[in-house]
């Protein structure tokens, strides 16, 4: 056979040349290669392997993700497989002397048959490179006068298409990805551990300060950023961008996604935040959001300060500036890219750097303990000192403009309390150009409400429009007054990356004297802030403190019982006068696992009911306040399990639960659509629905209800509306619970509802690697939450803030079940059915 390299050889002078003359194995996958050449002309060469060579192509302006832009490729000579990885200067003299680089690797994918295709002379193929993705197409133009066959290289659409005037790929990413990854080096930080790399992950968050520290010695300053925090999630050629809550901005922001991919970084999580800098270079919050609104994000900047995560590794346990430094050097050894910078220290004493940040107009600086882990909520070993006074805010309304303004006069400010209730703030009035009042307005319109939000009565001057409270604004402020209202305030921006639920009134705290050195080992566990340590009682001992109850997570057993400190307020209102069943976990989450429950001892704050509610078993449990469960806590329970009735009144069950099981195969999009499903039938029989996350791989309804029917009539209906889900939408769910019922479809547990049985309570955690959670949840969350276990003893600081809100109405959504049984055909065996 002839060789498929003869022309390729031919033209070449291997005594001369550094090109290789064969060689090359292909791997599991096709692989292609673009080489950037500076020939005669800089051009760029387009490779595809195929049939053991790389078939190529000559593209003179280059590849371009506008699918409206096609670029002439003219076919060329098979080059050998091994040319896929060559960099390097042709001699003057030889054919296509100039400088070659790898501009783009990886593999491709053919959408048809790629032999016909070529034949053809339409070959369509997906690409998976560092810099090139999604689908594309080689279509062959017909012979004209033309000396070598063209074709066009084209870009068809989907998610990976870029217009050439917002995103210039060849502009944006000019070098060599051989030459991009930073290593990870041999000597890691003292603490790490090796660990698969988390999907999500929440941010450690900083406490407000009025002044530094007494000594400085053990703190790191750096700038605080007027921007928004963005963490990246790095895992090979997979590159995600999230905010502090959970959103994935990666689509929004295309340049520096692709400015990432770009690096070459090493897989791992990395943490920072986005700027707009202004002619100065100072970051300028309006900017920022000006770059969103226009969706021109091509300005921004990323500052980087924190690595939780790097190759494999979990670092959260490792010292601050530990991680900094591995930071620091991945930086320095990587790519570089304009948009990616090293957050750096500030030098000098931290009175000093604020002052300075001041004159700079900052917004001040933020202090970090030296030898701090990281972890996923608000403490003190983040701090935060701030020029001015400077938070976010919950518009609530607006008041008609005076004179020759447009638009509005002043938007009307909240913050929510503990309790979830939205309380009058005053009012922002300026700040404002032209631009934003009228796209302030065209938002606001579409929120408008007849009700007032506020939770008191708010009297202002002229008529108020009130507003849906959705929108949360970043203002700044000279003070408080005693009745809780701003003064001289300045609107700044929307913040598009918080939640207006989460959003609360900022207090300055004073900075507690600084803590002993602890020791290596010491560090090694992240402690919780003092907030959390207070709340565990002094005659509590818990006995091996240090005992790891979950691997993957690294949480021990004294971390556990302090999260559930941190939580015991919130948890408290699911478990009152409730029977419980405890599950307990003495070796941890992987080793023996059971239930408890019956009283088997006295436990400081956990109550034995009334023999008679169980009398063939010994008395029942519930937990009657903190004490309770913590001692269950420091008894290695790590589930709390409930029933759906309270005990004084135990034959008459005042809950439903309708517990959504994936079986095999079921996709977290289906579970979503499960609930909403199971919802909407809810709402037919008129039932409310409240959502939590199970903690695990479903999600929970619960309906709240009249005590009326006994366990049996309950039980029932629950199976009857199960059974009529599973009718009606066969593909998607199951009423039977064995493993081949449910493959491929969700299993709607009713049994839930069965006389002494229980349902994880909501903030308990989960007796599986990782620890999630049981949370409530709004349904309007549903879409932004990415499984059962979203968060987790680990990240549960990102929600406190939001707590028992999504559920404040439950108490008085209870309904009685005779209309909705009437509804279904449903009629209980022996019941007399109430009234409602």
């Amino acid at each position: 056979m002839p060789d498929p390299l003869h022309h390729y050889k031919s033209k070449r002078d291997f005594s001369r040349t550094p090109e290789p003359a064969e060689g090359g194995k292909g791997g599991e996958a096709l692989s292609f290669v673009v080489q950037k050449h500076w020939a005669s002309h800089l051009h760029y060469d387009f490779r595809l392997e195929l049939d053991g060579v790389l078939k190529s192509w000559a593209v003179p302006k280059g590849p371009c993700l506008d699918p409206h832009v096609k670029r002439m490729a003219i076919e060329v000579e098979d080059h050998p497989l091994a040319y896929g990885g060559f960099e390097g200067t042709i001699p003057e003299g030889e054919y296509g002397a100039g400088q070659v680089i790898v501009w783009d690797k990886g593999s491709w994918y053919p959408l048809d048959d790629p032999h016909a295709g070529y034949a053809k002379g339409h070959l369509k193929f997906e690409l998976r490179g560092h810099k090139l993705q999604g689908n594309w197409a080689l279509v062959r133009m017909k012979r004209g006068e033309q000396r070598r066959t063209a074709w066009l290289l084209i870009k068809e659409h989907d998610d990976h298409a870029r217009p050439e005037n917002e995103f210039d790929v060849e502009e944006a990413m000019p070098d060599s990805v051989l030459k991009s990854s930073a290593a990870v080096p041999d000597q890691l930080p003292a603490g790490a551990r090796k660990a698969a790399l988390p999907d999500t992950l929440a941010p450690q968050l900083a406490t407000l300060v009025e002044q530094p520290p007494a000594t400085s010695d053990d703190w790191t300053f750096e700038t605080k950023f007027d921007g928004y925090r963005l963490l990246t999630r790095v895992d090979g050629r997979d590159v995600r961008l999230t905010t502090r809550s959970g959103a994935d901005w990666t689509a929004k922001l295309g340049p520096l996604h692709a400015a990432l991919c770009d690096m070459g970084l090493p897989s791992g999580w990395y943490d920072g935040e986005i700027v707009v800098p202004d002619a100065q270079g100072r970051p300028d919050f309006g900017l920022l959001q000006q770059a969103f609104d226009g969706k021109h994000t091509a300005d921004i900047i990323y500052y980087l300060f924190d690595l939780p995560y790097c190759g494999g590794y979990d670092l959260r346990h490792s010292p601050l500036e530990h991680r900094r430094a591995l930071l620091e050097h991945i930086l320095d050894t990587c790519a570089k890219s304009s948009r990616v910078r090293f957050s750096p220290t500030l030098e000098g004493a931290p009175r000093q750097a604020v002052d300075a940040a001041c004159r700079l107009g900052l917004e001040g600086i933020i202090g970090k303990r030296r030898d701090a882990p990281y972890v996923s909520r608000r403490n003190r070993d983040w701090i935060k000192l701030k020029c001015g006074q400077r938070q976010e805010f919950v518009v609530g309304g607006y008041t008609d403009p005076q004179g020759s303004r447009s638009g509005f006069g002043a938007l009307l400010l909240g913050v929510y309390d503990e309790h979830g209730h939205l309380h009058y703030a005053g009012n922002v009035g300026t700040g404002f150009d032209t631009a934003e009042l009228k796209t302030l307005s065209a938002r606001m319109r579409k929120l408008a409400a007849d009700d007032c939000p506020f939770e008191s009565e708010v009297r202002i001057a002229g008529r108020p429009h009130w507003l849906r409270p959705e929108l949360v604004a970043e203002v700044s402020f000279g003070e408080w007054t005693r009745e809780g209202s701003l003064r001289h305030a300045v609107f700044h921006g929307l913040r598009e990356d918080k939640a207006a639920r989460a959003i609360r009134r900022e207090d300055v705290r004073r900075l507690t004297p600084a803590r002993a050195s602890s020791s290596a080992s010491a560090r090694m566990a992240p402690p919780d802030p003092p907030a959390v340590a207070s709340k565990l009682p002094a005659r509590l001992h818990v006995t091996h403190p240090e005992r790891v109850v979950d691997r993957q997570s690294g949480t021990t057993k004294l971390a556990l019982v302090r999260y559930y400190a941190q939580v015991a307020a919130l948890m408290l209102s699911h478990l009152r006068e409730r029977p419980v069943a405890l599950l307990r976990a003495p070796d941890g989450v992987e080793g023996e696992l059971f239930f408890q429950k019956h009283a088997g001892g006295r436990l400081p704050g956990v109550r034995q009911l009334d023999q008679a509610l169980d009398p063939d078993h010994p008395p029942m449990l519930t937990i009657a306040g903190t004490a309770g469960l913590l001692s269950v806590a420091q008894w290695n329970v790590v589930e709390i399990h409930t029933q759906n009735a309270l005990a004084r009144a135990y034959e008459r069950p005042n809950r439903l639960v309708f517990d959504l099981d994936p079986g095999e195969g079921v996709a977290w999009a289906q579970v979503r659509e499960a609930a909403l499903l199971v919802r909407g039938m809810l709402d037919e029989l008129e039932l409310p629905a409240f959502l939590k996350t199970s903690g695990g791989k479903g999600l929970h309804l619960v309906v709240p209800l009249r005590a009326h029917y006994g366990w049996d009539a309950v039980k029932g209906f629950s199976q009857a509306v199960v059974a009529h889900m599973a009718r009606l939408i066969p593909e998607r769910f199951a009423d039977k619970s064995g493993p081949r019922n449910r493959v491929g479809r969700i299993y709607i547990d009713y049994l839930r509802n069965g006389r002494g049985a229980t349902t994880v309570c909501a903030w308990s955690a989960r007796a599986r690697p990782g620890l999630g959670i049981s949370v409530p949840l709004a349904w309007e969350e549903l879409g932004h939450i990415s499984g059962g276990d979203h968060w987790t003893v680990q990240t549960v600081e990102s929600r406190l803030d939001v707590g028992n809100t999504p559920w404040k109405d439950y108490a008085r959504s209870a309904r009685s079940l005779t209309g909705p049984m009437r509804r279904l055909g449903y009629v209980p065996d022996g019941e007399v059915q109430a009234e409602d």
